[in-house]
């Protein structure tokens, strides 16, 4: 075991080069932490459809230099639309003066394109692929990892950030158990009834499909008259589209889902699905079939929505954090701000960072997973006529909603790197503050006694 020496810095240890993972990277590089990414794929790619980015990792993205790159490979989203399946108006939701408040447009990019954007910043040389997590002991000192092929590596804090059904989370909680610490509601198994299906094409002819090529987004929800199916795209640059099906397990013919209700993303094949489904229609012209047809086979991924928050995000020095494009972003800002005030990689040093993450990103999380659960009942189709009567009464609310929301918590959310040159707010709503970082005050005064420049 290695020796936590007072004043010793951390080093860290990523599971999983995915978004969550390379943005904590990332911000460990600039804040000069040593940190090694362990990936169980052999090859990195990204799965997925759309990664959608709002004015809440904005200013993080202008922080890290991202923010103009990002914009060249996204479209503005001025609104989102909601029809029937007859292309039936339910409901039009317009963000555009989203930017007077916060200052940010929301971008809309394919998620490989974003999760490419993130990899070309991680040198390659801290990623080792093909290393699947299969258990790991921690103590006072230090924490080990044992991966399939049998290596085992030692650092200071090891991070899960492979996803919704994490090798990490697995033999941390099996850690747990032992101990006979883990809670109640954590040891329930993960079910969700909510199953996605989802890709995104090659480029498509803008003749065949409307407004193809504007320079904003079309986000469309169409709600479909059979009962548990929504479909949703958002037009992306380069004349793409990205595309997804959501479908309630209890409504759908169960040789659709059987077999993956709990599994992580993978590859679907897109046959499967019923054949009048690809006649559906979209509002932007053109069917689900040309979607289907423009779309890498390989590509094609499947995935159960979780539908449950876990309470235990940490454990000696073994922490959690999310999956999702933002949410995962917003974890991996207020874990990296945590581990850069350690003064050193003392268990005590360590427990109080996970603590202090914990404290701010599990209250936030489960906040918003309430209204989040409830809009995807509501927009996953129907099931019975009280879902249809509530589905129209709630997206009635919807724009009072999220205007109400949005001013007293979501558009002042914006968290930033606290060892960084700061972003002024750019908006009418100002950002909910931050304590600043004493450790970063003080390399600032000395950068400035030297007469250096003051970057990490």
């Amino acid at each position: 075991m290695q020796d936590s020496q007072p004043g010793k810095e951390p080093k860290v240890l990523i599971a999983g080069a995915g978004i969550a993972g390379l943005t904590l990277a990332i911000l460990l590089d600039k804040a000069r932490i040593e940190y090694e990414i362990f990936e169980r794929n052999e090859q990195i790619r990204s799965v997925g459809s759309a990664a959608c980015l709002g004015f809440n990792v904005m200013p993080l993205m202008d922080q890290l230099g991202l923010l103009e790159e990002l914009r060249s490979i996204s479209k503005r989203v001025d609104g989102t639309t909601i029809f029937k399946e007859d292309m039936e108006v339910i409901r039009e939701i317009r963000l555009r003066n989203n930017k007077e408040l916060n200052g940010y447009e929301t971008l809309v990019t394919s998620r490989d394109q974003f999760h490419a954007l993130l990899l070309s910043r991680v040198p390659k040389e801290k990623i080792r692929t093909n290393k699947k997590i299969v258990s790991l002991t921690q103590d006072n000192e230090s924490v080990t990892i044992t991966c399939a092929d049998g290596s085992s590596y030692t650092g200071d804090i090891l991070v899960g950030a492979d996803g919704a059904y994490s090798s990490v989370r697995t033999a941390l909680y099996t850690e747990i158990k032992k101990e006979g610490d883990m809670p109640k509601v954590d040891e329930e198994e993960l079910i969700s009834h909510y199953l996605s299906i989802m890709g995104t094409t090659d480029p498509l002819n803008p003749d065949n499909y409307e407004g193809l090529n504007d320079v904003e987004s079309h986000c469309d929800t169409i709600i479909g008259e059979e009962r548990g199916l929504t479909w949703r795209y958002f037009t992306i640059p380069n004349n793409r589209i990205c595309w997804r099906i959501d479908l309630q397990s209890s409504s759908v013919d169960p040789s659709l889902y059987d077999g993956w209700l709990n599994a992580d993303y993978n590859n679907y094949d897109i046959d499967q699905l019923p054949e009048r489904w690809k006649d559906y229609k979209l509002a932007i012209m053109g069917d689900l079939k040309g979607l289907f047809e423009n779309t890498p086979k390989d590509t094609i991924t499947k995935v159960v929505l979780e539908e449950k928050i876990y309470e235990t995000w940490k454990h000696g020095r073994t922490v959690l954090i999310g999956d999702g494009a933002l949410n995962s972003i917003l974890d991996a800002i207020i874990l990296a701000n945590a581990i850069y005030e350690m003064p050193s990689a003392e268990q005590k040093h360590v427990t109080k960072a996970l603590d202090d993450f914990y404290l701010e990103r599990f209250p936030t999380s489960k906040r918003e997973m309430n209204p989040s659960q409830q809009l995807s009942t509501i927009m996953a189709g129907k099931v019975t006529w009280l879902d249809t009567a509530g589905r129209f009464l709630l997206l009635k609310l919807v724009p009072k909603y999220f205007k109400e929301k949005s001013l007293e918590y979501n558009l002042s959310y914006r968290p930033q790197a606290t060892f960084l040159p700061r972003i002024e707010s750019k908006g009418s709503v100002p950002m909910t503050p931050q304590r600043p970082s004493k450790k970063y005050a003080a390399y600032l005064k000395a950068q400035a006694a030297t007469g250096t420049n003051a970057t990490v």
